[in-house]
């Protein structure tokens, strides 16, 4: 019995401790478990869209804080020119009212003439001013005085020759 060939590849196997066979199914094996380039690239973008997401639910979580801290702040800004609108209509209202009961006291005291002591002398002054020349001014009405003229005016006419008879003493001989 002659040794062949394969039989020599076969012993040189079985010096590592493999058959053949052995050797094959471990080679498949190796190729069939190593990791291939879709798989690592898969497992990239899950981990990617991993950290997108929460990154994203992150900043959207910070974003909204900082929204519902400036959508505070409007309403505080809001509220404060509402009470200044409130208080200077409240304000504005009084005034009003005040100065309505201010001039209803002021033509209440003008009839009554009860206002004249509370006049400072250079008010009581122009008062008398004002009412003599109101009084005068009556006067001129009632009297007639009025309808005169300021500045008294003499009747006047030209000479012209007479054309009447001698009688009426013209002279002019006729």
């Amino acid at each position: 019995m002659a040794l062949e060939m394969s039989d020599l590849t076969a012993l040189k196997a079985l010096e590592n401790g493999m058959t053949p066979y052995e050797q094959f199914k471990t080679q498949y094996m190796q190729t069939k478990h190593r990791p291939s380039g879709v798989g690592i690239a898969g497992l990239v973008t899950g981990v990617a869209g991993i950290v997108v997401g929460v990154g994203a639910g992150i900043i959207g979580w910070n974003r909204g804080s900082n929204a519902k801290e400036v959508a505070l702040a409007y309403q505080t800004g809001t509220q404060r020119q509402l009470d200044q609108l409130t208080s200077l209509f409240a304000a504005e209202r009084n005034e009003r009212i005040n100065g309505d009961q201010t001039i209803t006291q002021t033509i209440t005291d003008t009839v009554s003439g009860s206002q004249q002591g509370s006049l400072t002398a250079q008010q009581q002054a122009d008062l008398r001013s004002v009412q003599s020349v109101m009084n005068q001014t009556f006067s001129d009405f009632v009297t007639g005085r009025a309808a005169l003229n300021p500045t008294p005016v003499s009747l006047y006419s030209s000479p012209k020759p007479c054309d009447c008879p001698a009688s009426c003493g013209c002279g002019c001989g006729q």
